[in-house]
């Protein structure tokens, strides 16, 4: 039961708010009532305008029976019509056609009735006059109530999201930015307010689109900015230098401005909102690199028409490399890991975006012998790419038996098999922790390196090993990026492990694209290494995904300094060090200048730590690989106790070999 009580519940949250606009849509049967009171209300209307004129009303019956049977009538034509049908506050052009032909029928039937009526008995229930004015005033009210009801509930919703709707001016002044100011203004369900468009041209002045300003630049866009009173800009970057792109960045973030990107219109998802396709920029556009040029006639011939397999295939990288491979049409694409969710969420998103590639996904272990021959033998593949591998360097600080299995034990599975069935070429996915390591990650991923490069100099050795190094890619699994967005999200803080820490970025596509390229290079043996452009602050780069939010630093969301994490280094070693690697005929990959292992030896060295690793003795896993890599020097870790067992003269002799590098 309806009480006075609930119904104030209903609409007042109790926080000066009303709660109208969470009110559901009202049932069919509330509406027939309002539009049948409108009805009623439209003959009292017509009663008193025909009352102050000459003009009688027929008296066969009385004025009462007389609207009776009109609203009879008219009831059966709001059923007919289904006015009722429509939502209110988001009436359209078709409720209006049915108000009007509701009206119209109700008119043309009474007048029908009156004009049948008149000749059986000779006169006429109905005034003609009132039938005609009922027909225009009921369609009127029920109109005008209907235009209220919307436009009011657009005014309530409109002042209540007032405060969360961003105003916001778009950069350039061209088609692409005119169909974005378009969009904003005819639709008023948006999150954004127009304020205008920013542009270099000082002809524009005084002109205005769509009702909006065009606001020339004077001086610098920092100037220009600071005195609009806007909350962002929206930035079509597609086609804007990258030194431009990244200025208008830093000034929006200097005036605390947020920054959103709009795809080219060319490009836009035609069945989404535009305002779901309007996003905060990502850290990822903030890099300051030229697009990477690739010869694809040379990819195109190591990979037309191939069997080839991609282990690690889920991953980051792997699943990066499987899309990029499949732009030149494979013969078969396998892709290989040991986790089944990822692996299963992989091949939906390639049976719905690449229909004609051939491939199939296989979960296996890499580190099972046994298993890895059964896919050899039944694929006979032609290039491999090995992506698989375990890469979060505390994790493995603390489980170093498990990167033995996969990072070492793994990779000499697969090529030992390569160079039984003489695979064309195998191109290992490598890191740049394994240049002077100081964990176990970077010290086991050194060990695969030099297993391969040593088994390329074997004799009868027909397989091309070939070794891709680079750094941090940006948003892959675990990394800093979603990891700093995940915090973010959460209100903060956001962690960071040393102030003074810097790290090598790269995107995804960026270093896939390398590892493709430099397949298709040198005779094997050769570790390629990237080139990843300026090294990268973390704090920095805490600081400017919070900017990038639209929030601030240490106000907003603190930052905290947490501490190195086992293994973690200070600094990353440059990979483009002229003293250590040599050029090739891409500007973007080097040759790293690394020794060359004997391979009895270092077979013998790889088989007693893999035995040791299964014995789970972590101690002396880590004691024998940093025998393998005598570089390896551990830094805030349980295992820098390792390093003062060694005589004085062979640490001494790892550090100038440190230096040296």
């Amino acid at each position: 039961m309806l009480t006075p009580n609930r119904i104030l519940n209903n609409l007042y949250r109790g926080d000066n708010g009303l709660k109208i606009l969470d009110q559901r849509y009202l049932p069919r049967w509330i509406v027939l009532l309002i539009d049948i009171f409108l009805a009623i209300f439209s003959m009292v209307l017509v009663y008193l305008i025909i009352l102050g004129t000459p003009i009688n009303f027929k008296g066969y019956i009385s004025l009462p029976g007389e609207a009776a049977i009109i609203l009879a009538v008219q009831i059966v034509f709001f059923f007919v019509f289904k006015n009722y049908s429509g939502i209110i506050r988001h009436s359209t052009f078709t409720d209006i056609l049915k108000l009007a032909f509701s009206a119209l029928f109700t008119g043309l039937t009474l007048l029908g009735f009156n004009f049948f009526f008149d000749m059986i008995q000779g006169e006429r229930i109905f005034l003609t006059t009132s039938i005609l004015l009922y027909m225009l005033v009921s369609f009127t009210v029920m109109l005008l109530f209907r235009i209220a009801v919307k436009e009011s509930y657009q005014f309530l919703r409109n002042s209540a999201r007032g405060e969360m709707k961003k105003r916001v001016a778009i950069v350039g002044l061209d088609d692409r930015t005119i169909s974005l100011g378009k969009a904003l203004t005819t639709e008023s369900d948006k999150s954004f307010i127009l304020v205008g468009f920013l542009t270099e041209s000082i002809e524009s002045k005084r002109l205005k689109i769509f009702g909006k300003p065009v606001i020339p630049l004077k001086g610098n866009f920092s100037e220009t900015i600071s005195g609009l009173d806007l909350d962002g800009i929206l930035l079509i970057s597609e086609g804007m230098s990258g030194k431009r792109k990244n200025q208008i960045i830093n000034d929006c973030i200097d005036n605390s401005i947020q920054i959103f990107n709009v795809p080219d219109m060319e490009t836009w998802n035609k069945k989404e909102d535009i305002q779901n396709q309007i996003k905060p920029l990502d850290i990822e556009d903030l890099l300051e690199r030229s697009p990477i040029k690739i010869d694809d006639n040379l990819i195109k011939n190591d990979l037309n028409d191939r069997i080839i397999l991609v282990t690690g295939g889920a991953g980051s990288i792997g699943s990066e490399i499987v899309k990029q491979v499949a732009e030149f049409e494979p013969k078969q694409v396998v892709i290989l890991d040991q986790a089944e969710s990822a692996l299963h969420e992989l091949e939906l998103y390639l049976r719905e975006n690449y229909p004609k590639l051939n491939f199939i996904t296989e979960l296996a272990d890499i580190s099972n012998m046994y298993r890895m021959g059964l896919l050899f033998n039944k694929y006979k593949f032609e290039m491999i790419y090995h992506a698989a591998a375990y890469k979060h360097v505390p994790l493995i600080e603390r489980n170093p038996h498990e990167a033995i299995y996969v990072n070492i034990l793994g990779t000499v599975n697969l090529a030992i098999l390569s160079a039984s069935y003489e695979i064309n070429k195998f191109v290992m996915v490598s890191t740049d922790k394994a240049v002077n390591p100081t964990n176990v990650m970077g010290a086991s991923k050194r060990v695969a390196e030099m297993y391969v490069q040593s088994l390329q100099h074997e004799e009868g050795v027909k397989t091309k090993f070939i070794t891709t190094r680079f750094g941090n890619v940006l948003g892959s699994n675990g990394s800093v990026i979603p990891h700093f967005r995940k915090q973010i999200s959460q209100g903060g803080p956001v962690t960071v492990t040393h102030k003074d820490i810097i790290r090598y970025f790269m995107t995804i596509p960026e270093a896939c694209l390398l590892v493709l390229q430099a397949g298709t290079m040198g005779n094997g043996g050769e570790i390629y290494v990237f080139d990843m452009g300026k090294p990268v602050k973390i704090l920095d780069l805490a600081e400017k995904m919070i900017r990038l939010s639209g929030l601030e630093p240490y106000e907003d969301i603190d930052i905290e300094i947490t501490g190195l994490r086992p293994g973690e280094k200070l600094y990353e070693e440059l990979l483009n060090d002229s003293s250590t690697s040599l050029p090739t005929h891409h500007p973007k990959i080097m040759i790293s200048k690394t020794p060359i292992e004997s391979f009895e030896d270092l077979k013998k060295r790889v088989k007693d730590i893999i035995k040791l690793a299964t014995r789970g003795k972590d101690d002396e896993v880590v004691q024998l690989l940093k025998d393998l890599v005598p570089e390896f020097i551990s830094e805030n870790s349980e295992f820098s106790a390792l390093d003062g067992k060694k005589e004085e003269g062979v640490v001494e002799m790892k550090v100038r070999h440190r230096a040296a590098n």
